[in-house]
Order: C-alpha cells, then sequence, then structure tokens
C-alpha cells in the first residue's frame, strides 16, 4: 500500500536493535510500501523530525511516528510532548508502541495527545498482526494530511 502514490514514510523511534529489527520485519511481511527511518534515542528523532543539519537536513516528513516510551537521552514522554507542542509537527500520528503495562504510562501519553497507544506484542506473528492493522488503518481508511 502506498500513500498518495510514494512509499510510506514511518520513522520507527527504538533504542532496543532487537525490537526495531523485529518491527522491521514485521513491516515487510505486509503489502505496504514503506521507508523505515530508525531513531535510537529521543534526541536523534527530535533533531530527524526538526531536520537538523548537516545529518538530519534532508529527512523526509513521516506519514507515522512509532513511538516507544523507555529511550535514552530524552524519554519518549518528551519526545511526544515536544512533537505535539510544535505547530509544525504536531500532525503528525504517533502511536506508542511500548512495553509498558503501566497505567499511568497509558494515561500520560493520551493527556499528550498520542494518538494511540499500543503494548508491544511478544512474538513476529503478533507484531505482523499489529502492523497489518496499522497498515489498513493508518494507510487504508484514515485521511492523513498531506505535507
Amino acid at each position: 500500500m502506498q500513500h498518495s502514490g510514494r512509499p510510506v514514510e514511518l520513522l520507527l523511534v527504538e533504542d532496543n536493535p532487537a525490537d526495531a529489527r523485529l518491527t522491521q520485519e514485521a513491516l515487510a511481511r505486509t503489502t505496504m510500501v514503506s521507508h523505515v527511518t530508525v531513531a535510537q534515542n529521543g534526541v536523534d528523532a527530535m533533531r530527524f523530525l526538526r531536520r537538523e543539519p548537516p545529518q538530519f537536513a534532508s529527512a523526509p516528513r513521516p506519514d507515522l511516528i512509532l513511538l516507544d516510551l523507555n529511550l535514552p537521552r530524552k524519554t519518549g514522554h518528551e519526545v511526544l510532548e515536544e512533537i505535539k507542542g510544535d505547530p509544525g509537527l504536531r500532525r503528525i500520528p504517533v502511536m506508542v508502541l511500548s512495553s509498558s503495562q503501566a497505567a499511568e504510562d497509558l494515561q500520560r501519553v493520551y493527556n499528550l495527545h498520542a494518538n494511540c497507544y499500543i503494548r508491544k506484542p511478544a512474538g513476529l506473528a503478533e507484531l505482523v498482526e499489529v502492523v497489518s492493522s496499522i497498515e489498513r488503518f493508518w494507510f487504508g481508511i484514515v485521511t492523513l494530511p498531506t505535507w
């Protein structure tokens, strides 16, 4: 599936290399044509989103952000707060994908205007199903803004 005739741009903010690889593998098993950028910490995620030179000067604007909460240098909560507080970024849908079971994390991310909160599934098969659901909903049903 493509968004506006081009590959879907995804920003995966995930510090665990194994979880990042698993998510990318799940994305590869869907029909969605996507380009995934991985940021391993909150600082790099914000530098990417703000297109800070030199490394991120030509960074694509993501259609969707998959955000872990437990990140080094800047937490997922802090990243979410910065995204939703920035008029140039706040329209980008942010899906929190976290292993946290804490009720306060759930409440806090919705208070910070996350678009949804999904608990990370345990295995690849379950993650493929979650990613397929994301594809069907965000890029099949929802109309997203164009940049």
